[in-house]
Formats: C-alpha cells, structure tokens, sequence
C-alpha cells in the first residue's frame, strides 16, 4: 500500500513540474504556483458562498434557541425576562417578523411557519407602552443599587467607627465622615427605599405581565406540542445540513473536475504539452476542496452522527472507539481516491493503446513514424521483445502483434 501511494505522489508532482517530459524554469513555476494559489483562494470562496446558499438550521428556525433557553430555566423571573427580551430592539422599528424572513433573500428553503406567529407575538409585545415600562423598571433598579452600594460602604465605616469607639478615640480624631449613630440611622433609610423601590418594581413588573399581548406571548411558549414540532424540525434540519452542503459544494466542484480532466486528456492525446500542465493543475486544485471538504463532512455530516448513534446504543459510554471507526475509515478513503486515480487518470495501459492507435510515443505523447524502435523526442524504446515468438511488438499493449501470445507485465510502461 505504501509504494503504492509513493508511487501515486510521484507521479502527481512529475505531471505538475513538467512540459511534455521536460521540466519547467523555476520562472514558469512560480508563475504557475501564484495562479495556483489565486484560483484556489477563489475556489474556497465560491464553496463557501454556496454552502450558505441553503437556510442554515438556525435560520430556518430563529425562535428555536431562545424559546430553549425559555424553557431550561427555572428562576421565577423568566416570565419577565422573556417579555424584556422582545423589547431592547424596538428602537430600530424593525418587526421580528420581518427579520425573520429576510433569512429567505437569496436563499432555498423556508423560514419555519411556527417561529413567524412566535415574531407576530412579540411584535405585539413590542409596543411604546411596554417600553416605557420596561425604562421605568431598569431606572428603579438602578436606583436599588446605588441605594445597595452606599449601604456597603457605610457598614464599612460603620464598623470602623464602633471599633474607634470601643477604643475610647474621640471622635474629632475619627478616619471615618459619619458617626456611628448617623451611619446607622442612614442604613435605615436607606432599607427603607430599597423596599420600598423592589414593591414598586415588582408591581409594574406585574403589571407587564397581566397585559393582554404579554398574556398571549407567554401562553404560547408554555404550549408543549407547537415547541415540541419545532424542536423536531430544528433537529432534523441539523442532521441533514452537512449533506445538504456537501451536495452543493460537489453541484460547484464536479462540473470543473469534470471540464478539467476533459481537457486534460484531450490535450495529452493531441500533444499540447503547455495546456495539459495548466489543466492538470486546474484538476488538482478542484479535488483538494473535494476531498477536504468529505473529510469534513465525515466529521459532522450525518454519517458521523449515525456512527455515533450507534456506538452510543451498543457500547454506552466507550464513545471514545468511534475514534478508532475513523482511524479504519479514513486511510480506506484515501487508498480508495488512489485507486481511483491510479485507474482513470494514470492508467498506463490505456494510454498505451491510445498512443499506439495514433502513432504516437509511448512515453511522451508525441508524433513518431510508425517504424521508429526509439522516439526522436524523448529516446523512449517504443517495443519489447515477444517472449514466444521473440518479434518486437508493442510494450504495454497485451498481446504480441505477430502471434498473439499473451505479454507479462513486465512491458508497462513506467515514465520518466
């Protein structure tokens, strides 16, 4: 397998150095090298254009993770909290339903029916009233710690003024800028407005709550069947979305390989050294995105996941032997992707007896008479001696053109 793979990079850097056998300038090559990385950088950013092209899970459900979030907190003031989250933004005039669909501008797929009517409720919640309120509120509850802060630093002076008393210090000596009695005297007051703003607070919190659109809004969070079906779909939208993306980046990908190895082996076949480098490297460009981007998918696309739901089921808590899955996986691919190429695109012996068909060198390609033993352009010996009837025929081609005897392997070609 190792000398398979040696073999198999030898030939990629061969075919991406050379012109018709013969190597490149080190000028040529670094001009090829930045085209390289030109055309690659812009590859990645059409594939990450066209992986956006499809509403991600989150946007074709916006209200899921808030509403979660609603949902997985237990401290009594959620309701609240939920009603002040619908508001921060009215400044901008901008409907949540709105922004909700805008997700669909130049994009497949639609935004989920269920968190549109949740925008509708909050929309409604978004009002002038509500918002004043909501002002009011945070004014008062700054007012609470302020009102908190200087009862801190008064208990320290507090405290430090008992211990200058206890001391027997006089007062006009004192660190501290009240008396005792005055620091106690200003702490009670100063509970007395705390309580007093937290009743005020908590009434007009209240009074949020009991209106009607805020009623409304919070009745149809606490409704279990419509959070469950967007729960659903949110999930199902998370597991197929690497193969949806994968299947879009290969609608992008596929067409240039393809347009790429095309003109690759017509221009092998007809001798244009210059344009079958240039095509060659087009080709190698377009797969490395391939083949990364499978890689990728492996890991967070739905294979993984099956893998994982699996191994999950059968094995508990040992999720760490999915690692091994990959470490089998993986180099199984990649031997795969090798054998694919050593087939298709390095297959000796189709070349062989395409260039044999139109009188051409074995090794480069080019025009050669039918009689030359030895080609004028490279030196390649174009024949093998038959090891039945020992005529020269052709190397690489399977049987001997004078009595047909079957050839070993030992005539394959194997460039320079």
């Amino acid at each position: 397998m190792f000398a398979k793979i040696r073999h198999f990079l030898g030939q990629l850097f061969s075919k991406s150095r050379t012109v018709n056998n013969e190597p490149l300038n080190k000028v040529s090559l670094i001009v090829i090298i930045l085209i390289d990385i030109f055309i690659l950088v812009n590859v990645f950013t059409g594939l990450n254009d066209i992986s956006g092209w499809h509403l991600s899970p989150n946007q074709a459900y916006p209200c899921y993770s808030e509403w979660d979030n609603y949902r997985t907190k237990n401290n009594k003031d959620k309701d609240y909290q939920m009603i002040n989250l619908a508001l921060p933004n009215y400044s901008n005039n901008q409907l949540n339903r709105q922004i909700y669909q805008q997700a669909e501008e130049g994009h497949l797929g639609k935004v989920s029916p269920i968190c549109l009517q949740y925008a509708e409720y909050k929309d409604k919640v978004k009002n002038s009233q509500n918002l004043q309120t909501i002002k009011t509120i945070e004014q008062q509850q700054n007012k609470v710690s302020n009102l908190e802060q200087s009862n801190k630093n008064i208990r320290a002076q507090y405290d430090s003024t008992l211990l200058e008393k206890i001391a027997g210090q006089s007062s006009d000596k004192s660190i501290n800028q009240v008396s005792a009695e005055k620091a106690k005297q200003t702490l009670e007051q100063n509970k007395i407005q705390i309580s007093t703003i937290t009743k005020e607070i908590s009434q007009l919190k209240n009074e949020l709550l009991t209106k009607p659109e805020s009623t409304n809004f919070l009745a149809f969070l606490k409704n279990e069947n419509t959070f469950r079906e967007v729960e659903t779909g949110y999930k199902k939208a998370s597991f197929w979305y690497p193969s949806i993306q994968l299947s879009f980046q290969a609608l992008f990908l596929l067409p240039l390989i393809f347009i790429a190895l095309l003109v690759h082996n017509i221009s092998q076949r007809k001798g244009y050294g210059l344009i079958a480098l240039i095509s060659w490297h087009l080709l190698v460009i377009f797969l490395i995105p391939l083949v990364l981007k499978i890689f990728e998918f492996l890991q967070v696309g739905a294979i993984f996941k099956f893998i994982f739901d699996i191994v999950g089921t059968l094995l508990g808590g040992l999720l760490f032997l999915i690692s091994y899955v990959y470490i089998l996986i993986v180099p199984l691919v990649g031997f795969g992707i090798i054998k694919f190429f050593q087939r298709i695109v390095f297959n000796a012996k189709v070349q062989a007896v395409s260039r044999v068909q139109k009188s051409r060198c074995i090794n480069c390609a080019k025009k050669i008479r039918h009689n030359d033993i030895y080609c004028p352009h490279c030196g390649y010996d174009q024949f093998v001696e038959c090891e039945n009837c020992h005529e020269l025929t052709y190397k690489a081609l399977p049987y001997c053109k004078h009595c047909g005897t079957v050839q070993s392997s030992s005539g394959l070609v194997h460039k320079r």
